[in-house]
């Protein structure tokens, strides 16, 4: 999650063109778009016209997550004043990030048991479930999950794990969005290396799949 290289970059005016679901963690910004509704996709494509080309003319900087990959959309606007950073981190990032966003305390223990890829997906959260019973799950609406907390908007998912006491999930979106909350977050580790993709901050503990069955109970029984 790139919040404070975004947030830093702040000036007295500054446009933010995200992908749809992040828009409402978006609040440094003076105005947040969808980059679907930019139409920035068909800039560098033959033969089809792309306003958004025009707009970003109209920018004194930009910088660029999208496209660093896509040697047509480099050419396209290689007029204009852009910087390109790449799009998967080798690194950790500077900064802690942070999203304001918040809604009522309720001090429960949330769980997220899914991520982009099932071989980040640790084993044992059916387990965590029977032996923890008063942690509460969330999932996405396509994710299967007895009983799951769902929401249809990240911004009211952001507000309800805002009031938590504890989030425990995988290397996934969800967990970096609890952690930039500021909630006490485990994050799961199996295949990947959280040396690189741990959210930071003093409040995230990060866990190998070896050790998060006794890690997670050290964390939860006195609360339990």
């Amino acid at each position: 999650m790139r919040f404070p290289a975004m947030e830093g970059l702040r000036t007295s005016y500054t446009e933010a063109w995200i992908s749809r679901p992040v828009v409402p963690l978006v609040l440094f910004a003076d105005r947040v778009r969808a980059l679907a509704d930019t139409g920035i996709d068909r800039i560098g494509l033959p033969g089809i016209d792309a306003p958004a080309l025009r707009e970003l003319e109209g920018f004194d900087r930009i910088v660029s997550w999208y496209g660093s990959a896509r040697d047509d959309f480099r050419a396209a606007v290689g007029g204009l004043p852009f910087t390109f950073l790449p799009a998967l981190a080798d690194a950790p990032p500077v900064g802690v990030p942070r999203i304001a966003l918040r809604g009522p305390r309720h001090g429960a223990v949330i769980a997220h048991p899914y991520s982009g890829s099932a071989r980040k997906n640790y084993p044992g959260f059916a387990e965590l479930a029977r032996e923890f019973p008063f942690v509460r799950f969330t999932c996405g609406p396509e994710e299967d999950w007895p009983g799951a907390v769902r929401f249809s908007c990240l911004g009211e998912l952001a507000r309800w794990i805002s009031g938590a006491s504890l989030f425990i999930g995988n290397d996934s979106g969800i967990t970096h969005l609890a952690a930039a909350l500021g909630v006490r977050t485990i994050a799961l580790f199996g295949p990947t290396d959280p040396a690189i993709w741990c959210p930071p901050g003093e409040h995230v503990t990060a866990l190998r799949f070896d050790e998060a069955r006794s890690g997670i109970g050290l964390l939860l029984h006195p609360t339990g």
